[in-house]
């Protein structure tokens, strides 16, 4: 009896992303070995491979095998949330608990001929960073107040931990405007469809940064031994000119990331226009109906997925709730129905992936109404799906708590209230888009949350946890409420701490 042949496994580091994705495609039609096919390999074998395969017959799934790192910085907060919102998606953005963002900047957006309006958007820009400068120190000196150091903690230590507590209060202030930076990995199928929809977007900024992560995808990368390997050349060169022109071809050639797999990434038309009919589909389906008075968390019933399609296709393009949406669907024809599903489908072209509200049949669907700041931190649960309606400040604002017992309310509601103000003289003069930028984390917004019972649980038992922060704890213990209610036998599996128990502020 012949041996089984012995595994092979080894880790492969040093090939560009495309060339790799190349490689690793060729198992499928080679007999190569992973070794063999990156020693044949070259950038334009590469390239005529995935133009053949990947563009011409459509094997998508070979821009899976590309990885790629960006760094994107100096953006807006408001961007960062549209940049982030891909279900494939990994990275790390700058924390409001552990930074201070008080000499972060801020985006203008472009007010052309109207230079009174842009002065009134700066002046309030600039006065909610000094109210959350104001609001931290005040914070940190309540929390100091109330919890006195334990022996044998390092007074550095101490005093981080309580300014992080300080700055969960205090990011309540901070703007939608806000400069941020982050990190993402990204797969290259997940970056052209990331690119197409940033292209897409209502918002100038997130336009503009879909054309730089395109230039970036494309152009030479930022080599990070850079400093290093040209200082080895030089080396080369001192002992051996022979070797030195080689030396340099190698060393230092430039390396494009993804030069071929995003070449044809664009605005979706598909999406641009589906966004604007949908827009107005719900205008005069709801026909200025007020908003009703909606919970934190809204566990919802089944319903036939024509219904739930419909209603979630025109909750993504208003600010009603679903509960609301789904109303007055019901209340439809059956033509009538089908002509909305129509609306998020009729101008899907032959390579667009269909708009997110088709992600129908989850078990578990959750209306979500909660403050920006807590929002972004659901937003990082990536095994759901995740239908977000607009920003607005229609749906008012949260006061932390900590807040109002530290003698601060009133001044935090007032300076709100001012903001308020600037917001709507914008929005008047340039539009709720440009706007946007003037809302504080603090204003609520509305996503949809459909996911199975794994994940529910996860998101249960992850964001109850007492060093969390308070908003998305109160969100993730109704979420656990609510299935308590429709699923008691369920519910008794999820290990959850209840949000009401007072928290360790030194605990982290």
């Amino acid at each position: 009896m012949a041996d089984s042949p012995q595994v092979n496994v080894f880790a492969v580091h040093g090939a560009d992303p495309e060339v790799l994705a190349y490689a690793m495609a060729k198992y499928s039609r080679s007999s190569l070995s992973m070794k063999e096919s990156l020693r044949e390999i070259n950038e334009q074998k590469a390239e005529q491979f995935l133009n053949t395969f990947y563009f011409q017959y459509g094997h998508r799934s070979i821009a899976d095998l590309a990885h790629l790192a960006f760094a994107i910085e100096k953006l807006s907060i408001l961007a960062a949330i549209v940049l982030v919102d891909e279900q494939r998606w990994d990275g790390q953005e700058r924390s409001t608990r552990y930074q201070n963002f008080r000499k972060s900047g801020y985006h203008v957006p472009a007010f052309t001929g109207n230079a009174a309006l842009k002065e009134s958007y700066c002046g309030a820009m600039d006065f909610l960073f000094t109210e959350y400068e104001f609001l931290t120190q005040e914070m940190l000196r309540y929390y100091t107040a109330q919890v006195p150091r334990p022996e044998g903690m390092a007074e550095d230590a101490y005093l981080r931990t309580l300014r992080a507590r300080a700055f969960d209060n205090s990011r309540y202030l901070l703007p939608m405007a806000t400069n941020t930076s982050l990190g993402q990995i990204v797969n290259a199928r997940t970056l052209e469809a990331q690119i197409c929809r940033l292209l897409s977007s209502p918002y100038g900024e997130v336009r503009n940064l879909g054309e730089l992560l395109k230039e970036a995808a494309r152009g030479v990368a930022w080599q990070v031994q850079d400093e290093s390997l040209r200082g080895l050349v030089e080396e080369i060169k001192a002992m051996d000119q022979r070797l030195a022109a080689r030396a340099e071809r190698q060393i230092l050639r430039p390396v494009r990331v993804a030069p071929t797999l995003v070449r044809y990434a664009q605005l979706s038309e598909y999406e641009m226009r589906s966004r604007h009919e949908l827009t107005e589909a719900a205008a005069a389906l709801m026909a200025g109906a007020p908003l009703r008075p909606a919970p934190l968390v809204d566990l919802l019933e089944d319903e036939p997925l024509e219904v739930e399609i419909a209603s979630t296709l025109l909750y993504s393009a208003c600010h009603y709730s679903y509960r609301q949406v789904r109303e007055q669907v019901q209340a439809l024809s059956g033509h009538q129905l089908e002509e909305i599903i129509n609306l998020g489908m009729k101008h899907r072209g032959d390579h667009d992936e269909p708009l997110r509200a088709f992600h129908s049949g989850s078990a578990f669907r959750f209306d979500i109404l909660m403050d920006i700041g807590g929002f972004r931190d659901m937003h990082r649960h990536r095994r759901c799906t995740q239908i977000e309606q607009g920003f607005t400040r229609l749906h008012g604002y949260d006061t932390p708590p900590d807040i109002v017992t530290a003698g601060l309310g009133d001044r935090y509601q007032q300076a709100l209230g001012r903001t308020t103000a600037a917001y709507d003289q914008v929005s008047a003069e340039a539009g709720a888009t440009v706007a946007s930028y003037l809302l504080p984390l603090a204003f609520r917004k509305r996503t949809l949350f459909k996911m199975d019972m794994a994940e529910a649980l996860y998101i249960a038992e992850l964001r109850t946890a007492p060093a969390g922060h308070f908003s998305y704890r109160n969100v993730a213990y109704a979420m656990h409420r609510e299935v308590e209610k429709r699923h008691p036998v369920l519910a008794r599996h999820f290990r959850v701490t209840r949000a009401s128990e007072p928290a360790d502020l030194l605990k982290r």
